[in-house]
């Protein structure tokens, strides 16, 4: 069984996303868990002008909270009545990462999934300020979805990577569970001026080689150093459905999505991102 988490804000964009997610894991046995994380929609209320009224406060947007779940349950279980489905909502007063990181390791969480932006994002940036921080200090694999995405086949997997980080098999073993219903091909891209790889980089190859799933593997050197260019045109050129990146410290992902501040993210990104956190929580077995 995987084990799914959907933090909402109960926003179109966010709705899109739990679709999504309904239709891409048919086939599969999943237990999908609906989070709303409150804390901020408590102190930002309007009507909270002092200390005396915040518990009356904090009751009513709790009460909001748990009647949008319960609402958002009665229409996935009319759009997705799947008997390989279970469905859970959890109203939580707290912060969204750190709410998030409980869960997915109280519940053992496989994937979060959400939309790229909320209802409070504006249009011209790649990733709204919810999903920033989920990618950012979640450590759990996310699977963002842009606006109004639909394509819940995906044909053909892009994997970017430099080979330098020591891959978790519990995250490989995701991949292959997103790519093996759909028989999709995954592309494993190497951007690099030398072809050469080092010892470390060889041996991190050959884990992946050894455990990455059973579909067709491609691997591909690209001389360049322009990374996301590189990455874009690819995209681009071979009608990528899914774009799957580690994000860890140094990594591809944290330079283009993190470099500085949201205005200078380099990744315009119009199809499913999987950032796979490198995460070190319990391996289950292959």
């Amino acid at each position: 069984m995987i084990s799914i988490l959907f933090p909402t804000d109960f926003s179109k964009n966010s709705m899109n996303a739990i679709t999504y997610a309904l239709e891409f894991f048919k086939y599969e046995k999943v237990a999908f868990y609906f989070m709303h994380a409150y804390q901020k929609d408590v102190y930002d209320h309007e009507d909270l002008v002092s200390r005396d009224n915040f518990d009356d406060v904090l009751e009513r947007v709790k009460a909001q909270s748990e009647a949008n779940l319960k609402e958002l349950l009665k229409t996935v279980n009319e759009m997705a009545p799947n008997p390989r489905y279970t469905y859970h909502s959890l109203s939580v007063f707290g912060s969204l990462v750190e709410e998030a990181n409980n869960i997915a390791d109280r519940k053992n969480i496989d994937l979060i999934v959400m939309g790229t932006k909320g209802k409070s994002d504006g249009r011209k940036i790649v990733f709204g300020s919810h999903t920033f921080q989920v990618l950012k200090y979640v450590q759990c694999p996310v699977l963002a979805i842009p606006k109004n995405y639909t394509n819940t086949q995906p044909k053909r997997i892009l994997f970017p990577t430099d080979y330098l980080i020591p891959y978790k098999r519990r995250e490989l073993k995701l991949l292959c569970d997103l790519a093996a219903p759909y028989r999709s091909i995954v592309d494993v891209l190497y951007v690099s001026k030398i072809d050469k790889l080092s010892i470390r980089q060889e041996d991190n190859q050959a884990f992946m080689k050894g455990t990455i799933c059973k579909t067709e593997i491609n691997f591909i050197t690209a001389n360049s150093r322009k990374v996301a260019e590189t990455i874009q045109e690819y995209i681009k050129e071979n009608q990528v459905d899914m774009l799957v990146m580690v994000n860890t410290q140094h990594s591809f992902l944290e330079n283009m999505l993190f470099p500085s501040n949201i205005d200078k993210v380099s990744l315009d990104l119009k199809i499913p991102l999987l950032a796979m956190q490198n995460a070190t929580r319990a391996t289950p077995a292959l």
